[in-house]
Formats: C-alpha cells, structure tokens, sequence
C-alpha cells in the first residue's frame, strides 16, 4: 500500500499550492508600487516550496502506478520485480521530499537574514580569560572570512599581553544570524597558560553574545532616554592613544545599557558604531522578552543563548572540543580555533530543527 500524507498536511501543502497560484495571477495583472515588491518577494519565497510540493505530488502518483504493476498478478515476473525496485526507490524519495517540506514549512526566525553585532568578553580566569577571548574572536573573524562575510571591528579593549577583556566587530554577509545565533553563551578553554611553571591546566571562560543587527526601525530609542559621556580614548594598559576627547560612552537609562567605543579617532564615528551596537542590544531584548512570553520560559534542547549558560569546553590537552547542549565531541580543536565551526553549527541546526518537527507533528 502507498504511503499517505496525513490529511491535514495534505491541506496545508494544498493551501501553498494555491497561494502560489493567487501570487503568479496578481503578478499577471501589473501590479505596481509597494504591493508589486510584496507580492514578488513573497513568491520568490514561496517558489522552492511550491516545487518541492509538486515534485512530491509527481512521486505519490509514480508510487502508485509503481504499485499497481508490482501487485498485478497478471503482469510479467521480470516487470513486477523491476516495479517493486522503483516503488522502493520512490518511497525513499518521497520521504526524503517530504522532510524537506516540513522543514521548508518551519516557522521562521525573523532576524536568520540579519548582519549581526559579536561581542565577546573575558570572563573567568584573568590574563588567559582575555586571551582566550581574543582566540575566540579570531576564530570568528577566520569563519567570517572563509564564508565571503564582512567582519568589521567597532571596538577592543586589550591587555597588556595582547588579549582581549572586551571585543566588538560587525559581521555582514548572508544568513549571517541563522549561522551563529547558537554560538551565545559560555565558552570555557582548559590548557596550560604560558606563565604556567608547574605545566598545571588552568580552566577560564569568555562569553559570546550574537546579537542581530537592529535597524532604526526596529528600536525606537529617544535621544531624551540616553546620557552621552565623551573623554579621551586609552590602549592597553592605560597608554595614551589620542589628545581629543574622541571616545563616546552612551548610557541608555531606561535599561541601564552601556555602550563605549573608543576605537575611532572621530567622535562622531564612536558615536555612530555606539548606537548601532546599542540598537542592537535593545532588539534583542525584546525579542528575548517575546520569545519569553510564547514559549512560557521553556528552555530548547540547544539551549536558550543566554550568556550565562555555559555551552563549549575547548580541552586543549587532550585536543577536543565539546558542545554541551547536543554532547558533541570533536578531536579537532585547532582547526575548530582556526574557524572550522560549519560541523558544529550544522548539528546544532539540526537539532534545533528536529525540535521544532516534533512540536508540529
């Protein structure tokens, strides 16, 4: 017997179908304006699924047909074996069709498509936190660069060893947010530092906030709702960088928010990049708060991306890299540290995906 789609997906794909159709007639009719640019990115949205749709209705009536001769008593023994060989291969094909269906039908993260703002921080572990955090921030300015994305640095606070107790850059490419948004959280590095005489391992952590990036429409911020310090910026250590008073501190009072950035030599550039990260931070505020309140506070499998949960251990000794919310181990820590992360991320995404199948089913 063929294999039957459940009636109510049935009709949801029957519903696509038909939206796609509703979409190609309005097209055909000249729309013009803002209705025009709705319509078409909708149908641009919509095409890849709709012939998904259709590849899996052509493969049910094949399966069919398939069936028919294999079961027809009266059909040739040669031709009902070769029958049975294609209803097995066209079962296969409509499962793997119809997952990526259901995949397709997912409900969507509304920032995947966005740039985004990283920001990581030393956290325990003082000197070798910082360094620790200026290899993470290299290992994604490297993943950057290996993906064609644009990584821009908007602000570092260095020590004196040349790690990093705060880093800031601006990645922009494509579905740079549906790629990192699971890279939030506590990461923690076990290694012998440099300065260590007896060789003993040393545990210290940095924390990663991905956070997509905000436009003005998104966040409206009141100029009246922020308090703007300026003073001259510093590096490393205290050493003296510049004679003006270039640097912006931009408190935003409602939240208590506070952006520096220092590393332009123009106030008015610090001050842009301060709000941009600003923006940024706000929006995902609330967007963590809306996710709050549909998902009851409901923690997913791989995890919420809250900067206080600890998420990766990079063992150093023992060469691996675990991620905690899925229990995946790699033996491969220095090409992870050189930005080899689509392994990982694509496991997460997995998951994260097959979480979400099985709410809808």
């Amino acid at each position: 017997m063929s294999r039957r789609l459940s009636p109510a997906f049935a009709a949801r794909l029957d519903r696509v179908l038909a939206r796609a159709r509703e979409l190609e007639a309005m097209l055909a009719q000249g729309l013009e304006g803002p209705a025009y640019v709705a319509a078409t990115r909708e149908q641009a949205q919509l095409a890849p699924l709709a012939e998904g749709i259709a590849s899996l209705r052509r493969a049910e009536r094949e399966l069919a047909e398939a069936e028919a001769l294999r079961d027809d008593a009266a059909a040739d023994p040669e031709m009902r074996a070769l029958a049975e060989e294609e209803a097995r291969a066209l079962a296969a094909r409509i499962d793997e069709l119809e997952h990526g269906i259901r995949l397709a039908l997912l409900p969507k993260d509304e920032a995947d498509e966005r740039n985004v703002i990283l920001e990581v921080r030393a956290g325990a572990g003082g000197d070798e936190a910082a360094l620790f955090a200026a290899d993470l921030f290299e290992m994604y300015r490297r993943y950057a660069e290996a993906r064609g994305w644009r990584f821009e640095v908007l602000e570092l606070s260095e020590n004196d060893l040349g790690g990093f107790r705060e880093a800031v850059a601006s990645i922009t490419g494509k579905d740079v947010y549906a790629r990192l948004k699971f890279e939030s959280g506590v990461h923690r590095i076990q290694r012998v530092p440099a300065t260590e005489a007896q060789g003993r391992i040393h545990t210290s952590t940095a924390t990663v906030a991905v956070l997509p990036e905000a436009e003005e429409v998104d966040v409206a911020i009141n100029e009246q709702d922020l308090r703007i310090d300026v003073f001259r910026a510093s590096g490393a250590g205290g050493q003296h960088v510049n004679k003006t008073e270039s640097a912006v501190r931009i408190t935003h009072l409602p939240s208590g928010i506070v952006v520096v950035c220092q590393d332009e030599k123009s106030q008015h550039k610090n001050r842009a990049r301060a709000m941009k990260i600003l923006r940024a931070r706000l929006y995902e505020r609330e967007r963590a708060a809306r996710a709050s309140a549909r998902s009851d506070l409901r923690r997913s499998q791989v995890g919420t991306g809250d900067r206080s949960e600890r998420i990766r251990t990079y063992n150093v000794p023992q060469g691996r890299v675990t991620d905690h919310r899925i229990g995946l181990t790699l033996h491969k820590i220095d090409r992870v540290l050189a930005g080899e992360l689509d392994e990982i991320i694509d496991a997460l995404t997995a998951e994260a995906q097959a979480e979400l199948l099985a709410q809808e089913a």
